[in-house]
């Protein structure tokens, strides 16, 4: 039951030096099943989405700030850009990602030719 005392939890944190793909700031989207708590018991999919930005990254700046296309990586705002890129139909079966939006196994598989630790992330 939420409290007063938890006012201070931290959800999210502003990352000043995001990792980019094409220049693009993505997020990833982990799914996670609960089965119990008492003692927890969580289950994590094997797969799973990134979702990237529609607009090159650049620090946030005055002139840029209100740029959502660039800073936000929401699928419901980013699919109303002009470079919005719709994921193939085919997209699971092939392996062929190339969208706005993608497998967590393709941006993992990005990541670690770009020479990221993927398990420690």
């Amino acid at each position: 039951m939420w409290s007063e005392s938890h006012s201070d939890l931290l959800v999210q944190r502003y990352i000043k030096t995001p990792i980019l793909i094409e220049k693009k700031k993505f997020d990833l989207r982990l799914y996670v099943l609960i089965k119990g708590f008492d003692p927890i018991q969580a289950f994590l999919c094997d797969e799973g989405l990134g979702r990237f930005c529609t607009e090159d990254y650049r620090q946030p700046l005055p002139g840029n700030m209100k740029n959502m296309f660039m800073h936000l990586t929401n699928f419901s705002l980013n699919k109303q850009n002009e470079n919005y890129k719709a994921c193939d139909d085919n997209f699971l079966e092939e392996g062929e990602d190339k969208g706005s939006k993608r497998l967590l196994s393709t941006v993992w598989k990005i990541l670690e030719e770009e020479g990221y630790d993927v398990d420690t992330i």
